[in-house]
């Protein structure tokens, strides 16, 4: 399944799955099912196995929706935490100067950063070094702690697509990168979450690409993890608690702008695409605060 989130012409709040996976027409869960929430966070915690989405889907009294019809919204509504992965590509790492890491360098994000897919990603007043990085994202369906190579597939509620959007002088005005990762609306997510069994095994193997006006800047694959969603999983939650709708952020590979000679930055009118193989394809178009 591939669900989403998602605002009316009325500004009010609902959560769709499509009809199929490229169609245009999504099944209104609230609208199909009234004790289902109005949003995606709610849902997984009430619903880990999106049991309920699935009846909605397969009703054949569904309410029918067109995708033309709404604006997106974040996809997890104020996530308790969103952990992200720095340096899970060997190549990434290198362009930056860094050795291969022994460890990942993680760091949080704050639910303000976020950018629901084709809403605009903003550039701040403060800063005209705003880099783009396609990563892969998942979300947590069930609570987990101490989790083993053997469980951890266990917790995830699905997979999506990412935009790590960074101020690169921000970034590096301290040791720790968060202020430069956590600027408003900078974070693009979206636009579903598709659900485990329609990707491989742990996301292995699926092409992912980051497009700046149409330009490839990024091309990669998920096989070139140095910490894969296994080891991800088990890292972080020997660590801490994962908890339903909790994000996960897993690192971006080489091609960034600031590597690149000149540089290249995101500026208003931009259009920044990034696509993960299977999962989707996130859109934003960058806008001046």
């Amino acid at each position: 399944m591939r669900l989403f989130s998602y605002r009316n012409k009325n500004n009010e709040k609902g959560i769709g799955v499509l009809c199929s996976k490229d169609s245009q027409e999504f099944v209104d869960l609230c609208a199909t099912d009234p004790s289902i929430p109005n949003n995606l966070l709610g849902l997984i915690e009430i619903d880990a196995s999106l049991t309920k989405a699935k009846q909605a889907l397969n009703n054949p009294k569904a309410v029918i929706k067109n995708l033309a019809d709404i604006q997106f919204d974040t996809l997890i509504d104020r996530p308790g935490k969103i952990v992200c992965m720095g340096l899970n590509y060997a190549d990434h790492a290198k362009e930056g100067g860094n050795a291969r890491p022994e460890y990942p360098s993680f760091f949080m994000r704050g639910p303000s950063s976020l950018a629901a897919h084709m809403s605009p990603i903003i550039r701040p007043k403060v800063s005209d070094k705003l880099d783009y990085e396609a990563e892969l994202a998942f979300v947590v369906g069930k609570k987990g702690r101490n989790l083993t190579k053997e469980n951890a597939l266990e917790c995830l509620a699905g997979y999506s697509v990412f935009n790590d959007a960074s101020l690169r002088d921000y970034q590096r005005k301290t040791t720790q990168w968060t202020i430069g990762k956590n600027f408003d609306q900078t974070g693009g997510f979206g636009p579903w979450l598709v659900t485990p069994d329609e990707i491989p095994v742990g996301a292995h193997g699926l092409q992912i690409q980051s497009r700046l006006n149409g330009t490839v800047m990024q091309n990669a694959n998920t096989k070139d993890f140095l910490w894969g969603i296994v080891e991800t999983i088990v890292l972080i939650t020997e660590c801490m608690t994962l908890e339903p709708g909790d994000v996960v952020i897993t690192g971006t590979p080489a091609g960034v702008g600031y590597a690149r000679t000149p540089p290249v930055f995101m500026k208003a009118g931009d259009v920044c695409e990034i696509e993960v193989e299977g999962v989707g394809i996130l859109k934003n178009t960058i806008q001046d605060e």
